[in-house]
């Protein structure tokens, strides 16, 4: 029961968007990479710099996206909906996979390719073909942009490796809805006579990596601002403590809605 659960971490919740027909479905061509039934690159990383890809909530079932679905870094974190007809080992179900990647070997006639981990890429073909739908190689799908649903996760923010009172990079993680952020702020402590009390822009290190280089020692607490592609925003207050250290995970208390 547990593994059942898993699978469908990542989701799409029909109830708060549109349903699959009302959906705007494009064209696109899919392969796939790294171990047949593997989340995908070999360091479990990525261009957008989610780890444990294999795990809770993403499963394995991620994909590169070219630049029309990356977007420099932009699209890191988007949920899309795929299917196929064909070839014949196709079953025509959908699935949701997460952009997490950057597909850097173009196939030919793909505006739009998904260069798909071995597990998501076999998911989409009828029972016991797995294997026959990977020898094909490269399939044409369907695919459509639908709002991301972490369920029971809030949104995270890993503290990169080097950071220092006066350089801080973040990694942000598990948004509900668009998926993805195109602006993030900083706010330092409210306690620090020092500081004044604004909002600072953070700049795009890469993929889901945000960094701040200050001209003083920031004063923690940090509350972090972020603003989603379609232009939501969502407040993490003092979501980085006082005695924060690089390389760790802090869990905020706010979420975004999936729809």
């Amino acid at each position: 029961m547990l593994v059942v659960e898993l699978a469908a971490a990542v989701s799409y919740n029909e109830s708060s968007g549109e349903s699959l027909a009302q959906m705007q479905w494009g064209s696109a061509r899919a392969t796939w990479y790294g171990q047949p039934n593997g989340a995908g690159p070999y360091d479990n990383g990525g261009a957008c710099g989610f780890k444990n890809v294999n795990q809770y909530p993403f499963m394995s079932m991620t994909s590169c996206g070219n630049q029309p679905l990356f977007r420099d870094g932009k699209g890191c974190g988007s949920c899309y909906k795929i299917r196929c007809s064909a070839p014949a080992a196709c079953s025509g179900r959908t699935e949701t996979v997460v952009i997490t990647d950057m597909n850097y070997y173009p196939v030919a006639r793909a505006p739009f390719h998904f260069d798909l981990s071995g597990t998501a890429f076999g998911r989409l073909a009828k029972p016991g073909r797995a294997d026959e739908l990977r020898r094909a190689g490269i399939i044409d799908v369907q695919f459509a942009r639908v709002p991301c649903e972490f369920p029971g996760l809030k949104v995270g923010f890993h503290v990169e490796e080097g950071s220092t009172q006066v350089y801080f990079a973040v990694l942000v993680e598990y948004e509900n809805g668009d998926g993805d952020v195109v602006q993030v702020e900083l706010m330092e402590s409210s306690s620090s006579s020092r500081v004044s009390r604004r909002w600072t822009p953070m700049r795009e290190s890469w993929g889901s990596v945000w960094r701040l280089d200050s001209n003083h020692r920031l004063q923690p607490p940090f509350s972090i601002r972020l603003r989603s592609d379609s232009g939501k925003t969502l407040v993490a207050r003092d979501v980085i403590p006082v005695n924060w250290r690089p390389n760790t995970f802090y869990r905020s208390f706010v979420q975004y809605s999936p729809s």
